[in-house]
């Protein structure tokens, strides 16, 4: 009896773990879609862009760490100016010099100007004078000659001042060029974003285009999915897109940003074989801009999911509407202004 009891109770408890089983399998399995829309297997990404140095120098500061969000223009690094600044003294001091030697060439103008002017005078006497012969023929000659040299005088001093004027604007570039050096110096994130490598510390010294941190640019958060050719064809830049997450219950709103011309094999993260076997079309899905800044302390790139692509209508139809599944939109989302951001 109570072998026979023991085998009605395994016999219960093994059809109670296929029901379980069973009924945990239909729950979790998606229901298949309509012919207007595809999916396929992706994770949340975003693009990164480096913070790296203009020229050579020492590291004095790092202001960010891993994980830090940044935002567009923060300092996040600081490179040692200490001989840039020496280098900017002294041209400011020829600064200083060649604009006192355009002034000195003024006053050369001024005396040459005067120089002529009495020159010119002299022989306007001496003309006089010669006519009614109160003065040789040679003196004459030489206030005529006179006149020549104050004029050529004043033409050189005028040549003077071009070449000193240059020589200012030279000095004043050299200046200017030390002082962009010494503004490059301070490292300022190019993106809002988050830092996910810093690459050096300070002391080290890097040379021109080291990289000091790795960011993931959060302007532009996407994700990247593989398509066969036959969807693919009605897919349309700025089609309407939804991402459900697996650690999220609710449903992102995007839109195509990007569709690849041509086909290649499907990369490893592909999850099965069948699909890494065939010629697949990459696609890029980008979550709208004002919907990350919103909830820009939460993104994470990494993290997994599917995306859904509503495609183009064929000819007499509709445009299919969205599964139940995916109608709960993530809060603050704008699902019908999302090809607008």
């Amino acid at each position: 009896m109570n072998n026979i009891l023991k085998k009605v109770i395994y016999i219960v408890v093994f059809i109670v773990l296929i029901f379980s089983f069973w009924w945990g399998w239909q729950y979790l399995q998606v229901p298949p879609l309509a012919d207007g829309l595809v999916s396929g297997n992706g994770r949340i990404e975003a693009v990164e862009v480096d913070v790296s140095t203009k020229i050579a120098g020492r590291v004095d500061t790092i202001l960010a760490q891993e994980g830090d969000l940044v935002k567009e223009q923060q300092v996040v690094a600081q490179i040692n100016t200490d001989q840039l600044r020496a280098q900017l003294l002294g041209a400011e001091a020829n600064v200083a010099s060649a604009e006192s030697q355009v002034a000195s060439a003024l006053a050369t103008i001024e005396q040459t100007k005067a120089e002529e002017v009495l020159a010119e005078q002299e022989l306007s006497r001496a003309r006089e004078l010669v006519k009614e012969n109160h003065i040789s023929k040679e003196t004459y000659d030489t206030r005529v000659s006179q006149v020549a040299v104050a004029k050529a005088a004043l033409q050189a001093a005028k040549a003077g001042l071009v070449y000193r004027e240059r020589m200012v604007d030279a000095v004043r570039a050299s200046t200017k060029e030390i002082q962009t050096q010494i503004d490059d110096c301070v490292l300022k994130s190019p993106v809002t974003g988050r830092v996910i490598y810093r690459l050096a510390e300070p002391g080290e010294v890097l040379g021109s285009g080291g990289k000091v941190l790795t960011m993931i640019n959060l302007a532009d958060v996407y994700m990247e999915i593989f398509v066969p050719s036959a969807p693919a064809n009605r897919i349309a830049i700025g089609a309407e897109a939804r991402i459900k997450l697996d650690v999220l219950d609710y449903t992102i709103p995007a839109s195509v940003s990007f569709v690849s011309p041509e086909s290649q094999f499907t990369p490893k993260q592909v999850e099965t074989l069948s699909e890494r076997e065939k010629l697949m079309f990459r696609v890029k899905v980008r979550i709208p801009q004002y919907l990350v800044q919103k909830h820009i302390e939460d993104v994470k790139t990494g993290v997994r999911g599917v995306a859904y692509i509503r495609l183009t209508p064929l000819p007499g139809e509709q445009l299919t509407p969205w599964p139940d599944f995916l109608q709960q939109l993530l809060p603050d989302s704008e699902p019908n202004s999302v090809n607008q951001h």
